[in-house]
Formats: structure tokens, C-alpha cells, sequence
């Protein structure tokens, strides 16, 4: 048997608070891949586009999962 306890008011807050802290740190660290990788390509490295657009990639799916989280938790 599987015993959910339901979150105060208060509690949810911090935990919304707290995922909103960690996306705006996951935007940031896009803007700055962002950024670099524009940097470096027009630069001529090509090499890095790649990369940037899998940690890019991994960056949303990891926002979109803390959407769900949200989402899940009321």
C-alpha cells in the first residue's frame, strides 16, 4: 500500500521555487553554449556545433522534466 502525503502550501512553494532557480541557472548555461558555439563557428570551428546542439538538447529535456515534475506535483 502506497501512502502519498500531499505537500502545505508552504512546502509546494519551495519546491517551485527551488525548480525555478534551477531552470533560470539551465537558460543561462544555454544562452552562454549558445554564445560560445556561435563564437567558435564563426570563428571556423565547426567542430563544435555538434556538441553544443546535444547539451543544448539534453538542457531542454532536463527543463521539460522538471516541467512535468511541476506539473505532477499538485
Amino acid at each position: 500500500m502506497k501512502l502519498r502525503t500531499r505537500f502545505v502550501r508552504s512546502q509546494r512553494m519551495t519546491v517551485v521555487n527551488g525548480i525555478l532557480i534551477f531552470v533560470i541557472m539551465i537558460v543561462v548555461l544555454q544562452l552562454y553554449l549558445l554564445t560560445a558555439t556561435m563564437n567558435g563557428y564563426l570563428g571556423g570551428d565547426d567542430s563544435v556545433v555538434f556538441p553544443a546542439a546535444l547539451v543544448s538538447l539534453a538542457c531542454f529535456a532536463l527543463n521539460a522534466g522538471l516541467l512535468w515534475y511541476l506539473f505532477k506535483l499538485d
